[in-house]
């Protein structure tokens, strides 16, 4: 009798990232995954039954790396969450990124899975003290790095490394008046 073989749920992420990354989001299927992953289109719905779950838990396992990243920075650093969430996004390698906005912007076109990240954002959102100018500083900040995230990871404007670096300068200096002031 032979052992039973198990599939790693976690070798099966990384294959649907690779297909993400290399040929981008609108290519992500299971049959695509089944074949980076070397396993069987039945052996990538056994781990999660539908596409939709499949991103849901690509979804989670970047936002569990991020959240991680940010509580990393501000224990090791004590810098507060919004300027550990600019460093988190600042410092994230290209491909990372490139990944995540290609997934992001397939949610688009498929509303039903927009859930998780609509509730990512709601959850960040609410961090912000709005009764203060550093919890609307720091609301304006955030919004600030998701915008210029999307710019350049949609592809909407080349932003250089150089450029990437400067504009965070410039939201964590607007973050740090607050501090100043």
């Amino acid at each position: 009798m032979g052992r039973k073989r198990t599939i790693d749920r976690g070798k099966v992420l990384d294959a649907a990232e690779a297909v993400v990354s290399k040929v981008g989001a609108a290519a992500l299927t299971i049959d695509a995954v089944a074949k980076a992953a070397g396993i069987t289109k039945g052996g990538v719905q056994y781990c999660f039954g539908t596409k939709g779950a499949l991103i849901d838990a690509m979804l989670d396992r970047w936002g569990q790396d991020y959240d991680t990243e940010v509580v990393k920075l501000t224990e090791d650093t004590l810098i507060s969450p919004i300027e550990a969430h600019l460093e988190a996004t600042r410092r994230a390698d290209e491909s990372s990124n490139a990944k995540a906005a290609s997934l992001m912007a397939s949610l688009i076109q498929t509303p039903e899975h927009l859930g998780s990240t609509r509730e990512w954002y709601k959850t960040r959102m609410a961090d912000f003290d709005l009764t203060t100018e550093a919890g609307r500083r720091a609301k304006i900040a955030f919004i600030a790095t998701e915008g210029v995230f999307m710019l350049r990871f949609f592809g909407f404007m080349e932003i250089s490394e150089h450029d990437w670096n400067a504009i965070f300068d410039d939201i964590e200096s607007f973050v740090l008046t607050k501090k100043e002031g």
